[in-house]
């Protein structure tokens, strides 16, 4: 097997392929165009967008040449694809904003240079695709039976599927006769829910052109537990720092299970795979590689200045929350004189967004899970509030004013009185 795809098989990311040798030999004999499509339906790029972008990287640097597609045209009606019910339809304003959003997430992780990495949009061919012709020209080579068997359709026959939805597969079929006819691309990669799709799309190169192209797609990742990788309590991880912070993305991966930590270093790390299995050998602390995977994506994602910084929030953190540089964690200013008048422990932690509501703030400290930094901000562990009426007076501040609470095991605050 060619050796770029040997390094995805070995790092996670195979999952099937159409034509494993004869995608082999093409890359062998030279350097094959692929692409990868995002519909920019957020504000955001999250961190499962990231794994085929993490793979088109490796695929660069073995000196194939990418697309990063923005689905700015498929994006107006929605991917039907791992989806239980019809997408929220958006403005073309909000689309072409988000789309610029991602490619500038993107090309700080890629480096878009328009050479060995470019990038095109959908809405160049589809905003205005007459829809008679597009019928007649792409529309008879696909069997509705076809197209019903694939599990994507499936599972949504269960719920409701729409017409506008049912038009997907065609639209991205045409997507990769598009970039084919522009650009030479003979590889999409993607998601293994997007099989369908990227099915239809080489039979639709294959009736139009006469030509062979391939596909490829990655395990769409979950935990040991079973949940989708990158979900929190809070909802999904973003890239964007105003939504999720340096400090909370860099401690998701901190705090991922132990079992799942030689295969989120192999494929969301560019370090080398002997490195990956060393630091998950046996006898190793497994804090050792979840520390060095967070500051690892941490650093891909928001450079080595905020990895460092989140890296030392979380020493000061787990250290007791007393002492280092909490300047990463995640903080609130909050007025002087509720803590001069005593403020009350169930508010506080609501305040601080440790608790949505006050009834959770409440069962929160009823429950043990409510902590806070020792008095004056003593070096040590952190200590336990159980008593819903306690109040937290002036005595609790540092000398720059600040206390630390925590919720649970891993839910930080810093908050800073003023």
């Amino acid at each position: 097997m060619n050796a770029a795809l040997e390094t995805l098989k070995e790092r996670g990311f195979f999952q099937q392929c159409t034509d494993a040798e004869g995608l082999s030999k093409a890359m062998d004999e030279g350097s094959v165009t692929f692409y990868e499509g995002c519909d920019p339906t957020g504000p955001s790029l999250h961190i499962g967008h990231m794994v085929p972008y993490f793979a088109m990287r490796h695929l660069q640097s073995s000196g194939h040449r990418g697309i990063v597609l923005m689905g700015g045209g498929t994006a107006r009606i929605g991917d039907p694809s791992g989806k239980t019910s019809m997408r929220q339809i958006i403005s073309y304003e909000e689309i072409d904003a988000n789309a610029a959003r991602f490619l500038a997430q993107l090309d700080n992780f890629l480096k878009i240079d328009g050479k060995g990495l470019l990038t095109d949009n959908n809405k160049n061919w589809l905003a205005d695709l007459n829809y008679i012709d597009f019928l007649r020209d792409i529309g008879r080579h696909f069997s509705v039976n076809r197209m019903l068997s694939f599990e994507a359709y499936k599972m949504r026959l269960e719920t409701g599927l729409s017409f506008i939805e049912f038009n997907y597969q065609l639209l991205q079929s045409y997507d990769y006769l598009e970039l084919y006819r522009r650009h030479g691309c003979r590889l999409q990669i993607g998601g293994d829910d997007q099989w369908g799709n990227i099915v239809a799309g080489i039979e639709l190169i294959r009736r139009v052109e006469g030509a062979e192209v391939f596909g490829l797609t990655f395990p769409l990742v979950t935990t040991s537990d079973g949940k989708k990788m990158g979900k929190t309590e809070k909802g999904a991880i973003f890239l964007d720092p105003a939504i999720t912070s340096p400090y909370e993305f860099f401690q998701y991966w901190r705090n991922v299970q132990d079992e799942d930590v030689l295969r989120f270093l192999l494929m969301f790390t560019f370090l080398p795979v002997d490195d990956c299995r060393a630091l998950c050998g046996e006898g190793k602390n497994p804090n050792e590689g979840k520390e060095r995977l967070a500051w690892e994506v941490t650093s891909l994602i928001h450079g080595k200045e905020e990895a460092d910084r989140a890296l030392a929030g979380a020493k000061a953190a787990f250290g007791g929350g007393t002492s280092g540089d909490r300047s990463a964690m995640p903080s609130v200013r909050l007025p002087r004189a509720r803590f001069q008048a005593g403020y009350n422990v169930v508010d506080l932690f609501c305040d601080a967004a440790l608790a949505p509501t006050k009834s959770e703030a409440r069962r929160l400290v009823q429950q043990g899970g409510a902590f806070i930094s020792a008095a004056g901000g003593d070096a040590g562990e952190l200590e336990g509030l159980g008593d819903i009426a306690a109040a937290v007076g002036l005595d609790r501040l540092d000398d720059a004013d600040e206390i630390v609470l925590r919720a649970g095991k891993k839910r930080y605050c810093r908050v800073i009185a003023e």
